[in-house]
């Protein structure tokens, strides 16, 4: 079978066309059609991004707050795994010493 490639989009092209929808007053099927993305992408990135200004008057993209919440909820679910793998580790030590030390 031969292999799928997926096309990498530039951020200038997804703040482009997330502008585009905001503002043209087209559906995101048209627009999707117009710059020859896959159907359902701009709504995707939609709701991974949110279009934020920069000081100088310019916009660029960061990450929804539902999608920064997803990372944040992530990161300390992977914090979580570790703390209880060291305690788990502390747990056999002590074991370990206090059959020792009787």
């Amino acid at each position: 079978m031969a292999e799928r490639k997926h096309r990498v989009y530039t951020e200038e092209f997804k703040l482009e066309a997330l502008r585009l929808l905001k503002s043209s007053g087209k559906s995101a099927v048209q627009i999707e059609r117009d710059l020859g993305i896959t159907a359902g992408l701009l709504s995707k990135w939609r709701q991974i991004y949110q279009i934020a200004n920069t000081g100088e008057g310019g916009e660029s993209l960061e990450p929804s707050d539902l999608e920064a919440a997803k990372r944040e909820i992530h990161r300390l679910q992977r914090q979580l795994a570790e703390v209880e793998e060291e305690r788990e580790i502390l747990k056999k030590t002590i074991n370990i010493f206090s059959r020792r030390s009787a």
